[in-house]
């Protein structure tokens, strides 16, 4: 496979998540292997850049902000986005047990990887890990509010939301179902309104350019430390994938119902409990997104086809 192609998919992949509330995308370039190029590429913006700029070096600002790279990630993260938004939509009301089930696994499973990437596990990083816990969990039972849906709200919520996606455990469209604006800007991207996009897009790339500089230094300075909170926050984050819930209020968007607010229980206490289809398959859910991680590790992490190189 082309290491331009292995780029594009893993921001396809990354793409999916970012629809889905409770799943991070960035979560997936993680697994993937591109998170810290994405994040050293995108905390670029310095005197050098802007000396290349006022210059008009093309060539040398294309190459300092890894463009071919940057390019091709977003590329997969656009086609995504606009290809599976409907879907995703319609398998979270229509099969939402089953899709939660799938990301439940993959969340675990990342975790896993994240937190086999800290050398020397103490009680600080475990420390850490309940703090994230703590954070994640708190985040996921959030009840959703309801903001006006302005282009100046857009363009916030564009900032927020970006900020979540590129942390790991941390779901960027899970904010925009708190801030009340995830249907109202899903509809804008199926209908492919222009002002909504356009707005929500510069939000996101100013929210990008400056809260990449953040994670960068985080990752230099305190690796193990910030490793083990964002895992900590991804497993808190399972309070909102998990499977079996029941919603107590809906929110009417457009044409169609979000659950706003739902509490847990256990697979076998549901009002009408059929078990191969409400506890089974949702099992085998979980399996095939733990499973899907370890096959996407293999393929995108492979010491001799590594994204890193060339590309």
């Amino acid at each position: 496979m082309p290491k331009w192609l292995k780029v594009y998919l893993s921001g396809v992949l990354m793409g999916a998540a970012d629809v889905v509330p409770g799943v991070s995308g960035g979560t997936i370039a993680f697994i993937l292997g591109v998170y810290e190029r994405l994040i050293n590429a995108l905390s670029g913006v310095n005197k050098d850049s802007l000396c290349m700029l006022f210059k008009g070096n093309v060539k040398a600002l294309w190459q300092h902000f890894d463009g071919a790279f940057l390019l091709s990630l977003g590329a997969g993260i656009v086609t995504s986005i606009f290809l599976l938004a409907g879907l995703i939509t319609h398998l979270l009301l229509e099969y939402p047990s089953y899709l939660w089930s799938f990301f439940f696994g993959l969340i675990l499973a990342s975790a896993y990887f994240l937190i086999s990437q800290i050398e020397g596990f103490t009680h600080r990083h475990f420390a850490g890990l309940i703090v994230g816990i703590a954070i994640g969990s708190s985040l996921s039972l959030l009840v959703p509010t309801q903001l006006n849906t302005s282009l100046i709200m857009v363009f916030f919520s564009g900032m927020i939301a970006i900020c979540a996606m590129i942390l790991p455990g941390i779901s960027g469209s899970f904010l925009l179902l708190m801030m009340g604006m995830y249907g109202f800007i899903l509809s804008a991207v199926k209908s492919v309104d222009l002002a909504v996009i356009a707005t929500f897009a510069a939000g996101a790339l100013i929210g990008l350019l400056s809260f990449s500089k953040i994670l960068r230094y985080l990752l230099n300075h305190v690796r193990s430390m910030t490793l083990s909170v964002l895992t900590g926050v991804m497993l808190g984050a399972l309070v909102k994938v998990w499977p079996w819930k029941v919603t107590d209020e809906w929110a009417l968007i457009g044409d169609k119902k979000y659950p706003i607010q739902e509490h847990l229980i256990l697979p076998w206490n549901g009002i009408n409990f059929y078990w191969p289809m409400d506890f089974l398959l949702p099992v085998v859910f979980v399996f095939m997104g733990f499973l899907s991680v370890v096959l996407i590790s293999y393929i995108f992490l492979r010491k001799d086809t590594n994204v890193n190189d060339g590309l």
